[in-house]
């Protein structure tokens, strides 16, 4: 130590290093979710969060920086969309390292993305897609395959040269819920099944949900009057089932996706649901953060990848692990199919 410099001061000195944040070198990683309202979306953040976990004890074994999460929730409806615009310029001003973001709209983020891709931050979306700017990476589950899943069951229920009379719950903000609708109606042409669809009405939430099965007894309230209902997610799919049970119309088969617990059960109970595509929700979220470190220590990941969705049936019952996977061996289809064999492979969509 030199002359002239107290103790006091060196040992402080001492005393403020050990004080610093075991993180100081590590990853500062802004995370934006939607919501904590639906289900699903909760499952994704648990795995979101398990993998960071998992991250960071790997690279405390290997001597490698870990990351530290920032986390903002934007909320439902209209609001939730300000609130994520919002948070996505805060996270910007504070300078992270990358941003994960579970986008609320398609297109409202777009400003904020290429503000982000201005200062050099780069940004991860997951389940659903930005239009505008460009993404360091992308995944979701494969949205199309579950809408398809769907359809293709449905198409092996009705009986040959019956016009299937459908009604869609949809919700067409954002990419997810729209890529689902398509794979549902090509999986019913493909299959050569007449169908008309009598109405469509909006909801992806219990809110939505319940104003909308009111309105389909509204609208329909003969007995009979309608096949099937396809529900773009179980966040608003699951109300409408309750509302239709709850007025006696068990004869309308509720084709969903998600794979929420509860539309499981009715599944197992036999109320109304017949499929659901369930999403592998865990593993979705840990796909998002596994990308996300990837891109920030320049190892090479896809830039869009597929995570499967598995159709949760009385008949697969059996091999359905949950929400938080672990994502199963590929299986034979218990009904026609031009793809009989279901995978459970990533699917990379561009390297």
């Amino acid at each position: 130590m030199k002359r002239g410099v107290p103790m006091r001061f060196f040992c402080a000195a001492i005393l403020l290093l050990a004080a610093l944040p075991a993180w100081a070198g590590n990853f500062n990683v802004g995370v934006l979710f939607w919501s904590m309202n639906i289900p699903g979306q909760v499952a994704m953040r648990q795995g979101l969060e398990a993998e960071a976990e998992r991250i960071n004890a790997q690279a405390a074994r290997e001597g490698k920086p870990g990351v530290v999460l920032t986390a903002r929730v934007a909320g439902d409806g209209e609001t939730g969309i300000e609130n994520q615009i919002r948070q996505m310029r805060e996270l910007i001003g504070r300078q992270v390292d990358i941003i994960i973001v579970q986008p609320t709209d398609n297109a409202a983020l777009s400003g904020p993305l290429k503000e982000a891709n201005k200062v050099g931050i780069p940004v991860v979306a997951y389940d659903q897609y930005i239009s505008g700017g460009i993404l360091a990476a992308y995944r979701t589950s494969d949205n199309f395959q579950a809408g398809f899943l769907d359809g293709e069951y449905i198409a092996s229920r009705v009986p040959p040269g019956r016009e299937i009379r459908l009604v869609l719950v949809e919700y067409p903000h954002v990419s997810s819920t729209v890529e689902r609708v398509n794979g549902f109606l090509d999986a019913l042409r493909q299959s050569n099944r007449a169908y008309k669809v009598l109405k469509t009405y909006s909801a992806v939430e219990a809110v939505g949900g319940r104003k909308a099965a009111t309105e389909i007894l509204k609208d329909f309230p003969a007995t009979g009057s309608i096949d099937v209902i396809f529900t773009v997610n179980d966040g608003g799919g699951l109300a409408v089932v309750e509302g239709l049970k709850a007025a006696g119309r068990d004869e309308i088969a509720v084709a969903s996706v998600d794979g929420d617990p509860a539309s499981v059960e009715n599944i197992r109970a036999g109320r109304l649901t017949v499929i659901d595509s369930a999403q592998f929700c865990g593993p979705l979220g840990a796909e998002a953060m596994s990308a996300a470190y990837a891109v920030l220590t320049g190892e090479s990941t896809p830039y869009h990848a597929l995570v499967p969705v598995f159709p949760v049936t009385r008949e697969t019952l059996a091999i359905y692990p949950g929400w938080l996977g672990p994502i199963p061996e590929s299986f034979p289809k218990p009904w026609p199919s031009g793809t009989p064999t279901w995978s459970g492979a990533l699917k990379v969509v561009k390297a």
